[in-house]
Order: C-alpha cells, then structure tokens, then sequence
C-alpha cells in the first residue's frame, strides 16, 4: 500500500462530519471568487503583473479564473476533492505568499484579505488530507466500489 493510499485510509476514517459544512462553504467561496475574477479580470492581470512576469500575467489570471470555476462547484459536491484541492494550491499559496503578505494583516484597504486567504489555504490542506467526507460524491463512489470488491470476493 502506498504512502498515498495510506494518508487517505487515515484520513477518511478520521475525519470529523462538520468538516462537510466547512467544504461546501469553501467550494462556493472559491466559486464566487472566481466570478468575481471573470468579471473583474483586468484588475486582476494587473495585479498578477505587478508580481513583475511580464506576459505569464495574463496566462496566471485566466488560470486562477478556470481553476477556480471548475473547482469551486466540483468541491461543493465532493467530487474529485483531493485533485481539486491540489488544483487551487498554487494559487492560495501565490496569494498568501506574493499578493496578500506585503499589504500586512488587518490593513486598512486589504478587507482581510490575507485572513480569508489563509482560512482558505488551511482548509485546501485539511480537504487534501481528509477528503471530501460522508456527504459527498467521492464518498459514494468509494461505498460502491467497496460492495463491488466484496460481492466479487463472496462470487
């Protein structure tokens, strides 16, 4: 058994059910963030090139916008949690790290921006970890793919 395999084992039997509630509420403000990047995408190049990567600008903000488009809702409902996660990571990450970090905690002008980047980032990690829990789809999945190992193990 891989060490992959074993985190996810741990992870979906030790994972606590109000996580499920803090997932949804992550994929749909991942969702709106992502429309509120669509519809203000010009603010966005400009602050994704001021990190100085002069036409990687552009290809960084439609990336984040895709990502987390496709990511949001997927996460919603706990479908390929895991993957998607790992999707928007890079980007929280560039967040905390490159655009929120210098403006400082609890500025002014920052509306917490940091705070809310990091909250995100940290539940990205513990999803990673966790997966996507008792109400989602991956968890169906892995249900039936468990009665189907057993009732071709009985045959």
């Amino acid at each position: 058994m891989s060490v992959i395999n074993k985190v996810e084992d741990w992870g979906n039997s030790h994972r606590p059910g109000f996580l499920d509630i803090f997932r949804i509420a992550l994929g749909v403000f991942i969702t709106y963030k992502g429309v509120e990047f669509a519809s203000n995408i010009e603010s966005l190049e400009m602050t994704v090139q001021g990190l100085n990567m002069a036409y990687l600008g552009i290809v960084l903000a439609h990336y984040v916008i895709f990502a987390h488009l496709l990511g949001g809702p997927l996460i919603v409902f706990g479908v390929v949690t895991r993957i998607m996660c790992a999707i928007q990571l890079p980007i929280l990450i560039g967040a905390v790290v490159l655009v929120n970090a210098p403006k400082g905690f609890l500025s002014v002008g920052n509306h917490m921006e940091l705070e809310i980047s990091i909250v995100v980032l940290v539940g990205l990690i513990v999803f990673m970890v966790f997966g996507a829990g008792k109400f989602s789809i991956d968890e169906k999945r892995r249900q039936e793919k468990l009665r189907e190992q057993q009732t071709a193990g009985n045959a």
